[in-house]
């Protein structure tokens, strides 16, 4: 049986796993819910890590998304609004077991390859832009929204962002909008920008790779489908960005973007405000303090402690509510304005927690 006929057998599985000439390939298989990631697949995703790392015919990791919209959407939400709601403890379990995964595929021993094609957002981001080659594509759409639900950029997203150039990592933190392909690959979260017509080459080629294929071999691969020459969107607004977004205060920085006037800083003004005013103080601490991390890992850590209080908190529960349960739009922040939010709400976000821990294995 071909492998893509494997895949064929086992439509209802939510991760596919199989093995195609030296590829180790992870379908995420949730079309309908853009491959949204649930605490099973997850585990999934880690049981097909745990086969492909061991077996010596398989050269590479190849990650993609079942569908036409995107390799994944984020996180189950709605699950972790319920479990949030109820007082259960989906939250501490999921993250800590993602954020596992998040560094595991830092780390991974073979070539990782993600195909980050369509939506990529945050539990997306986790498990595509910490490989080793990251490819997307003139339909991309990656972003870490999660402010707009009274969230942060988590899954190791303060870690990316922070390594932006400039400010790029804190205007896209903030604001929650979405990065194109190109955007991607200027911002250092993706490295090969291709046309999506050439995936199937593409994908060829790496399926084809030689056994025991290097970094250096799918580097070479990509290179030959690689778009050169193109501009990101976002450049244009690096000067802006930079000088708007350098404040270490939320307050600063929209009155920066006050102060420039323009269209673009007006429309960043605005996406900007619209968050929950906690979670952009949350985050823009976390962006911070993850500048001058020494690895991923730590900031994880951080991250786990502080997604533990939000999960607790009446803002992620109003945010889901407002984006996805009721869609109305119009989240009832508490505290309602920035300049609300004090030093004391922020510090309860970065109290380790002592029931919860996050510890990497060995």
């Amino acid at each position: 049986m071909s492998a893509h006929a494997a895949m064929t057998d086992t439509p209802d599985k939510e991760v596919i796993a199989c093995r195609e000439g030296a590829a180790g390939v992870v379908r995420l298989n949730r079309p309908k819910a853009i491959n949204a990631l649930t605490l099973d697949m997850t585990r999934e995703v880690v049981a097909a890590l745990d086969e492909f790392e061991a077996d010596p015919g398989v050269s590479l990791i190849l990650l993609e998304g079942a569908g036409e919209r995107g390799l994944c959407a984020g996180g189950d939400i709605r699950g972790l609004h319920d479990s949030s709601k109820a007082g259960g403890d989906l939250g501490p379990v999921f993250w800590r077991e993602e954020y596992i995964l998040n560094a595991r595929i830092a780390d991974f021993p073979k070539p990782y390859v993600a195909y980050m094609d369509g939506l990529v957002m945050g539990g997306g981001v986790g498990l595509s832009a910490h490989s080793a080659h990251r490819v997307v594509t003139d339909k991309t759409k990656m972003a870490m929204p999660e402010v707009s639900l009274g969230f942060f950029p988590d899954v190791g997203g303060t870690w990316l962002l922070a390594r932006t150039p400039g400010e790029i990592g804190t205007y896209f933190g903030l604001t929650g909008l979405t990065m194109s392909g190109a955007d991607a690959v200027y911002a250092g979260t993706a490295d090969v920008l291709i046309d999506t017509g050439n995936w199937p080459a593409l994908r060829d080629a790496l399926t084809n790779a030689p056994l025991k294929a290097t970094a250096a071999n799918v580097r070479e691969i990509l290179a030959t489908y690689a778009v050169t020459g193109f501009q990101a969107p976002i450049a244009a607004h690096r000067e802006q960005i930079d000088r708007a977004f350098a404040h270490d205060t939320v307050e600063a920085i929209v009155a920066a973007l006050k102060q420039d006037g323009s269209e673009f800083a007006l429309a960043t003004l605005k996406a900007l405000l619209r968050n929950s005013p906690t979670a952009l103080k949350v985050t823009l601490e976390l962006l911070r303090r993850a500048r001058t991390s020494k690895s991923l890992k730590e900031c994880l850590v951080r991250e786990y402690n502080s997604a533990l209080t939000v999960f607790t908190s009446t803002e992620f529960v109003e945010g889901v509510r407002a984006a996805i349960i009721d869609k109305d739009r119009n989240p009832k922040w508490s505290p309602a304005r920035i300049e609300d939010v004090t030093p004391d709400i922020v510090e309860k976000y970065f109290t380790p927690n002592p029931k919860y821990t996050l510890v990497f294995p060995d």
